[in-house]
C-alpha cells in the first residue's frame, strides 16, 4: 500500500490559535509505542482531529498502513490488516479487534494536554503544566505522565506522553501538530 494514501485527508487549513484550547481542529505527526502483556510494537502516528471527526492512521517505519481509523458519529470504519470493519463506537470496534480498550473520545484532550478540572493532577512542572494525572474511566484507572512539553506553532503542547492502564501501556511523541480550520 502507498504511505501517502493512507495518512489523512482533510480540507481544512492551517491556523494560528492563542491557546490548545482555542483549538477546534487540529492535525498531528508523531510516533506511538504500544505495550501490552502480549505484545510491544513502534508505529508512526498521523491523527486528524474535528469537533465531529477522527482520522488516525498507524504505518510502519517504511509507510506501510498498520491500522487507519476514521470515526464519525454513529459510524467508525477501522482497516486493519487490509480488512474493514464498520462499527458506530471507535472505542468498542478498536477493543474488539486490536484487544486494546482506549477510551478515543478523551484521547484529543489527553494528547494534547488538556486534563478535566475533575481528574486527579498529582504534580505540575515549573511552568504549572500538568506533569501527572490520574483519570478514571468505566472503572479502569489511566495513569497519565507529560514526560516533555514544547512549544508547536504557538502554543504549549506535550513532547512526550505515556498513558497507562493496568493492561495497555502508551508512549506518544509528538513531533509536529498544527491547529486547523475551515478555509475562509
Amino acid at each position: 500500500m502507498n504511505a501517502c494514501s493512507s495518512i489523512p485527508k482533510t480540507t481544512l487549513v492551517p491556523t494560528q490559535v492563542a491557546s490548545i484550547e482555542q483549538a477546534q481542529a487540529w492535525e498531528l505527526k508523531g510516533k506511538l509505542l504500544v505495550k501490552t502483556p502480549e505484545d510491544k510494537f513502534s508505529t508512526n502516528l498521523y491523527w486528524i482531529h474535528e469537533p465531529d471527526r477522527d482520522q488516525l492512521t498507524l504505518t510502519t517505519m517504511l509507510g506501510t498502513s498498520v491500522l487507519s481509523l476514521d470515526s464519525r458519529p454513529h459510524k467508525v470504519t477501522l482497516i486493519a490488516d487490509g480488512k474493514t470493519h464498520v462499527g458506530i463506537d471507535a472505542q468498542i470496534l478498536l477493543s474488539q479487534l486490536t484487544g486494546w480498550s482506549i477510551p478515543v473520545k478523551k484521547f484529543p484532550y489527553w494528547i494534547t494536554g488538556q486534563i478535566a478540572q475533575k481528574d486527579l493532577i498529582s504534580h505540575y512542572d515549573a511552568k504549572g503544566k500538568p506533569k501527572n494525572a490520574i483519570i478514571t474511566l468505566d472503572r479502569i484507572n489511566w495513569s497519565l505522565n507529560y514526560k516533555r512539553w514544547q512549544k508547536q506553532n504557538g502554543v504549549d503542547i506535550p513532547r512526550l506522553l505515556q498513558v497507562q492502564q493496568p493492561t495497555l501501556s502508551l508512549k506518544i511523541q509528538i513531533n509536529e501538530w498544527q491547529a486547523l480550520a475551515p478555509k475562509l
